[in-house]
């Protein structure tokens, strides 16, 4: 049946359900094609427009009302502007002259029920003309709905005359309606993080997205009683190269929208991991080198959206002056010869400035740094500046007068990153620094990076800026005091901005950004030791955190080795400060408690050993002596003998004397002699120093040895919804084990928070490992969403600890719940004992790094061993995902 017919039949047959079904989904299905082949997605959003148009004409001409003069079915909203994606909502007002007529309401019902059996999601409402105008003075989310109408049956004439009084300040003004939608879009910003970087952006309401655009459009429609947001040219409100900007920012976002929907098959708008990948292989999105085809959509996404949040802060600004300071004196400050202050914002004394001293675009930026006062740049300048960042070249890079006005501002006491990312904005940073414009929108499709490299930027030179705030010193205490030793912040400040600033372009980033960096001092006139300082920092950003989280820190020789890679206290100062700016800028979930005294501890002990000589390593044994005999002194002042003592650590290894202190060690070994010859676990839970709520938790079980207690261990801490982030095993000679756990809850928090879920852990943990032989199967928790769309193969690797005589097993894996407690099992398989383990979970990505011996607690050097090994690993941890 061709589409005459169709139309046809919904005319004309008792039930036209079945025809109109198959009119919509042959539509459905074409547009479907043409915009898989390519068609204009501004002709297809029109095109279903058109066809929902002609369905519910044809259905409410069925209908006897249909010829009444005092009523008509209106399109509101989007459907108003004749915008319909493949599952948009459908908003209808019914609209009538004086109310429902007798006899129209049991046909207005059918009709209603119709439209649902049709399955479309209809949203409708049914008012006089003096209704809906009520409606809309009490609701500015009506009153916005109707501001954008078209008649689809029925006369136009009651249309009309809603509309000139809807435009009408007797059911708002112009000022009361600008503030609502002005104070709407704040609080919608708010909701995503007021930020245009979301990993899962909703391309309808982020910040930049298709909201921001159609609110520049109500306002304009309100403030002019337009009906097009194209004729915003005719008040010169747009240059034409804003209105493309618009336009082209409104049909690429129309594309991420349409195709987004038919892949969801339903009204989506948020751009979900789930979709990511077929919509970019969809809209043709290829991979290219090392960057995937998703990853530059979605930069592509993250720049148009920064485009249209420029162009968004130049309109809203206009009628911020036209609307709301209309009538005013304007409150002028002369800066300089080039600028001046008006109502707060900067703005240049002619639209000429830059082009007869281009200098003045970075002198902009350095006068909002100086003047905190300033709420931002003018709309009239923001214009005049994109007309000459072309200006923005070479010469302009190795302008002196440039170069001393930018370290000028690295040295202006204020909030750095917001004026960066002002600069950004305006992309004038971009082109001022092209290696930073390259990573401008670039994202990681991960779950670890959570930011994109720019934005994850400018969030660790925020937290640089911060480091002198009351939160932080609480937050971050050793990099908050550590802040004030630094002799030149400015170099801080450049190497958090070119630390990441050579990803995605192939190779080591942080050997090619330290050229980068290397070349920007030079340029920038810095000295040759500020200039190394600079280029070694961005080089071993990440030396600091690998080495505390996949190294074992209580070695003495791992100390000594990474102080050999440090040249002074200087740079370990520097690198410390880096390290924690970066790591809580990457993921919110990152930086916690444990990670931070990791670092700590790493920091303090390599500043010990650079006041030694980094030519000095400490002595194992010497060191084990000291350990012992401050612990004894602790353990006699509470009367424990040396028998007892003895009776206990005799069974130990040294190795248990390098990993915790003396205080530690003197409460455990306390404990197991009170313990006494109880045949039950010893179960023992505290919090770090500092309150309950202040650091992680440490789980110590003192029991029978057993080469599978790890893998009964690891299953009731899972069960138990915590978060293992270390695990040591201390081997002994004799018939009882010492294990320690760090964990965190669910929440990141220590179990301090809540004293009866600590007891409950302890008496489950005494209850279950009684008899590990009988320890429930590990509990097969669903995977969450995400982490299903990260799926990648197990790696493991192999390499031996020649000094403390064991093998280090690393394990890339994606994250599931019950990892360890699978991992001990394969070890217990293979009869492998666990002496320690560094826990690592990095957004969908684990990196844990295993210490282990065979059963008589050697190295295992047979490579069939580690080869079979390698392969259970893999095969178990593959087969789980």
């Amino acid at each position: 049946m061709d589409f005459s017919e169709l139309e046809a039949s919904i005319s004309n047959d008792a039930s036209p359900v079945r025809a109109a079904r198959e009119l919509l989904k042959e539509r459905y299905n074409a547009d479907a094609e043409a915009f898989r082949q390519g068609a204009d997605v501004r002709a297809l959003v029109h095109s279903r427009s058109g066809t929902l148009d002609t369905v519910l004409a044809l259905i409410w001409n069925r209908y006897a009302f249909a010829s009444s003069p005092d009523i008509s079915l209106i399109a509101v909203g989007g459907y108003g502007r004749g915008e319909l994606h493949p599952h948009s909502d459908i908003d209808l007002l019914i609209l009538t002259r004086n109310g429902i007529e007798e006899g129209w309401q049991e046909d207005l019902g059918a009709f209603v029920t119709l439209l649902w059996d049709l399955k479309l999601d209809i949203g409708h409402s049914v008012r006089s003309i003096e209704e809906s105008l009520s409606a809309a003075r009490e609701d500015v989310t009506i009153l916005t709905n109707l501001l954008e109408t078209r008649t689809i049956a029925g006369p136009d004439e009651l249309r009309n005359e809603l509309s000139q009084q809807v435009y009408s300040d007797a059911i708002s003004s112009d000022r009361d309606y600008f503030i609502a939608k002005r104070e709407e879009q704040k609080r919608r910003h708010a909701k995503y993080g007021d930020t245009e970087y979301n990993l899962e952006p909703n391309v309808k309401g982020s910040p930049g997205a298709l909201r921001d655009i159609q609110t520049i459009g109500w306002i304009t429609k309100r403030h002019f009683g337009l009906q097009n947001i194209a004729d915003l040219t005719r008040f010169s409100i747009l240059t034409e190269e804003e209105h493309q900007i618009l336009l082209q920012g409104e049909t690429f976002l129309w594309r991420l929208r349409y195709g987004l929907q038919l892949i969801a098959d339903r009204n989506e708008n948020r751009l979900l991991f789930d979709h990511q990948r077929a919509l970019a292989e969809m809209l043709g999105y290829r991979d290219e080198g090392k960057r995937l085809g998703v990853e530059l959509m979605m930069q592509s996404y993250y720049r148009t959206v920064l485009a249209l949040a420029e162009l968004a802060d130049v309109i809203l600004q206009y009628y911020d002056e036209a609307i709301l300071g209309s009538g005013s004196d304007d409150d002028i400050l002369p800066l300089n010869k080039r600028f001046q202050i008006r109502n707060y914002y900067i703005e240049a004394v002619n639209n000429q400035v830059f082009a007869y001293a281009p200098y003045a675009i970075m002198e902009i930026f350095v006068l909002m740094a100086q003047h905190p006062e300033i709420k931002g740049i003018r709309a009239t300048t923001i214009r005049s500046l994109r007309a000459h960042r072309h200006l923005i070249d070479d010469a302009f890079r190795s302008d002196l007068a440039v170069t001393s006005l930018f370290m000028e501002l690295l040295r202006t006491p204020h909030a750095l990153d917001q004026t960066l990312s002002a600069m950004k904005k305006y992309n004038v940073l971009g082109r001022y620094l092209p290696e930073f414009g390259q990573i401008i929108g670039q994202m990681q499709h991960d779950l670890f990076h959570i930011y994109t490299v720019d934005a994850h930027t400018m969030r660790v030179i925020r937290n640089m800026v911060r480091l002198d705030s009351t939160e932080a010193r609480n937050d971050y205490p050793l990099a908050s005091r550590l802040i004030h030793r630094l002799p030149k912040l400015e170099t801080l400040y450049i190497a958090g901005l070119y630390h990441d600033v050579a990803k995605g372009r192939g190779g080591d980033h942080s050997e090619l950004g330290a050229i980068d960096v290397e070349d920007f001092c030079q340029r920038h006139h810095l000295s040759e030791r500020d200039t190394q300082l600079a280029s070694w920092l961005v080089e071993n950003h990440l030396l600091m955190s690998m080495t505390a989280q996949r190294k074992d820190i209580s070695d003495p020789d791992i100390i000594h080795g990474f102080a050999q890679s440090v040249p002074s206290q200087i740079h370990l100062d520097y690198l410390y400060v880096l390290t924690v700016c970066d790591i809580s800028a990457t993921n919110p979930k990152l930086w916690n408690t444990w990670r931070a005294s990791l670092l700590r501890q790493l920091y303090i002990e390599t500043k010990r050993a650079l006041r030694r000589g980094s030519e000095t390593p400490v002595d194992r044994q010497e060191w084990v002596r000291a350990t012992q005999s401050e612990a004894r002194e602790i353990l006699h002042a509470q009367n424990m003998t040396d028998e007892q003592i003895d009776n206990i650590w005799d069974t130990l290894d040294e190795d248990y004397f390098l990993q915790d202190s003396t205080v530690d060690i003197a409460w455990q070994t306390a404990a197991i002699i009170r313990h006494g010859d109880d045949p039950d676990p010893l179960v023992l839970i505290r919090d770090t120093r500092g309150g309950p709520t202040d650091g992680y938790s440490q789980i110590i079980i003192y029991m029978s040895d057993r080469i599978d207690l790890f893998a009964a261990t690891t299953a009731v801490l899972e069960q138990l919804n915590l978060n293992i982030v270390d695990a040591r095993i201390s081997s002994s000679e004799g018939p009882f084990s010492i294990s320690s756990y760090i964990v965190l809850d669910e929440k990141g928090k220590p179990l301090g928070i809540d004293p009866a879920r600590k007891d409950r852990v302890r008496r489950r943990l005494i209850e279950e490992l009684d008899d590990p032989e009988d320890y429930p199967d590990i509990i097969h928790r669903r995977t969450p969403r995400q982490l299903k769309h990260f799926a990648f193969p197990t790696e493991v690797t192999f390499s031996s600890d020649t000094v403390n005589q064991r093998t280090v097993v690393e394990v890339v894996t994606p994250d599931r719940p019950g990892l360890l407690a699978r991992v001990g099992q394969v070890l217990l398989e293979h009869r492998v004992r666990l002496t320690n383990a560094k826990i690592a979970t990095l957004g969908e990505r684990v990196e844990d790094v295993f210490f282990v011996t065979d059963e008589h607690g050697e190295q295992i050097s047979d490579p069939a061993a580690c080869q079979a090994l390698q392969q259970d690993l893999c095969q178990m941890l593959d087969d789980t995902q």
